[in-house]
């Protein structure tokens, strides 16, 4: 993340289009398989669960785009589900930016544990077989706690 944070603080300094490239969406087939999560709260004092233990497959698709699903104990210590795409168009460097765009549920105070819609801001970095993926999780109401969560991925098949 200091890498990151460097970068976008040099940001002013340079041409959009020289600091960030599109990132071509030509056919790919790479299959993933991805932990769950480790989560840092924006909320640190409500005993919430950091260790977001779970499974799932990401299928890259495109070069910009992968299809994502998988199973995690939330924040609130239940299981969630989700499905989804992961867009990223843009990278900085090695690093892939953009957002995944998926339906959730499992979480009690959010629709009583059902399903919802969710855009979740999302770079990845990946080498050769190991990548991972960082979500910036928007605090909604008191429904859904926000947080920076890390989710590691191993690369099976391209």
């Amino acid at each position: 993340m200091t890498v990151l944070a460097a970068c976008l603080a040099l940001a002013p300094l340079a041409r959009a289009d020289e600091l960030f490239t599109k990132i071509d969406a030509a056919p790919k087939s790479e299959l993933w398989v991805d932990s769950g999560f480790a989560t840092w709260h924006f909320d640190r004092d409500k005993n919430l669960n950091g260790g977001n233990r779970g499974l799932a497959a990401e299928y890259r698709f495109s070069g910009t785009m992968s299809a994502a699903a998988g199973r995690f104990v939330n924040s609130d210590r239940e299981y969630s589900n989700y499905a989804g795409v992961i867009w990223q168009p843009y990278a900085l460097g090695p690093v892939r930016l953009g957002a995944a765009i998926a339906a959730f549920n499992g979480y009690p105070h959010m629709r009583d544990g059902g399903w919802f819609p969710a855009v979740i801001p999302t770079v990845t970095y990946e080498y050769r077989r190991v990548g991972v993926n960082v979500g910036i999780i928007p605090t909604y109401k008191d429904r859904l706690y926000g947080g920076i969560s890390v989710q590691l991925k191993l690369k099976l098949f391209e």
